[in-house]
């Protein structure tokens, strides 16, 4: 069997079958944002990873190092901060090319250092490799979060709302105009996309804002799209789903950059990915509270999109017009094609 036949994340289930914790201290293994360890009785240890492979995540001539730097880290800050927690401790490992100068490396962790000081990170360590014919980058984040405030995937219950800050689409629309230099589109437009993809920024802030709150019962961050993490959310919890597409927040930018493509708007924000955006859910009677809340204290715009239904309604997209249809996890996979 290839596992071009079970995709990225079921053979992330066959690996975590397969693996029994011995010890005492896991409380979340294999399956969420990120792993969670008992330290203290007032502090869970967070720990996650993620890793950058030239012509895969990004293409080297389309992407500056600093600006690899700096999305290396965001995309591990953003796993930290959908569990709630507070990121502490960085570890990079670099697989260099030979003809990989110097100033290149400078570069690169520059735009790390930048994104981590944001968020009062440090980097403490790591390791290097030669690679024969590409440059990887592989990060991994520690942080902590207090028990009563921790929020996984596994809490979303029938009835509850979904939520989602920001907007979605924006770095798919990015990427489409990164893979269409020729494409003419206005500034403004343009330079809010291409940040999207390339600098995206982690709610940490938000992150924390909504655990403070105690009224969120679920949450992720959307690195693979609405429709593939809204998935996780309803398998780990045994819940299904249902996306108001009118409600899905859409930016001017990327529906101008879909127009010129000739693509659908709705289509970037709910498949595109690596938004780094927050999906969470909380019941309804204070959903509306807590998005004016982390608003409020953040200045990042949280909207409703949706609602949590019993698992045997499945998952489905609430067009416009009315239209109820299946709502497929077709974001990124890694290893389907």
């Amino acid at each position: 069997m290839l596992i071009s036949e079970i995709g990225q994340f079921g053979l992330i289930r066959r690996i975590s079958e397969g693996i029994a914790y011995t010890e005492g201290d896991v409380v979340v293994g294999i399956g969420d944002d990120a792993a969670v360890l008992r330290v203290r009785e007032d502090r869970y240890l967070l720990g996650t990873c993620d890793i950058q492979v030239e012509g895969v995540h990004f293409i080297r001539d389309k992407i500056t190092p600093y600006q690899l730097g700096r999305k290396s880290m965001a995309i591990n800050l953003s796993d930290i901060a959908s569990m709630g927690g507070i990121p502490k401790h960085a570890w990079v490992s670099l697989g260099l090319p030979l003809d990989t100068t110097v100033e290149y490396v400078d570069a690169l962790y520059e735009g790390m250092k930048d994104e981590t000081e944001r968020f009062g990170v440090d980097i403490v360590g790591g390791s290097m490799a030669h690679m024969p014919d590409r440059l990887m980058v592989d990060t991994f984040i520690i942080g902590e979060v207090e028990p009563d405030l921790l929020l996984l995937r596994s809490g979303a219950r029938p009835g509850d709302l979904i939520l989602v800050t920001g907007q979605l689409g924006d770095s798919a629309a990015g990427l489409v105009l990164l893979l269409d230099p020729a494409m003419s589109c206005e500034e403004a437009y343009a330079k809010k996309a291409m940040e999207a993809h390339l600098t995206p920024t982690p709610r940490v802030k938000e992150g924390r804002a909504i655990a403070q709150s105690r009224a969120a019962t679920a949450m992720i961050d959307l690195s693979d799209g609405l429709a593939s993490d809204i998935t996780r959310i309803s398998e780990a919890s045994h819940v299904g789903a249902r996306i108001w597409a009118a409600e899905i927040p859409i930016s001017t930018a990327t529906r101008r950059i879909a127009e010129l493509a000739h693509k659908d708007p709705l289509e970037l924000a709910i498949f595109g990915g690596e938004d780094y955006e927050l999906l969470f859910t909380a019941p309804p009677e204070g959903a509306e509270e807590l998005a004016a809340a982390v608003e409020g204290e953040t200045g990042t715009p949280v909207a409703i999109v949706g609602e949590i239904v019993p698992a045997n309604e499945g998952r489905r997209l609430v067009l416009g017009d009315g239209r109820v249809v299946p709502l497929e996890a077709m974001g990124w996979d890694h290893f389907r094609r």
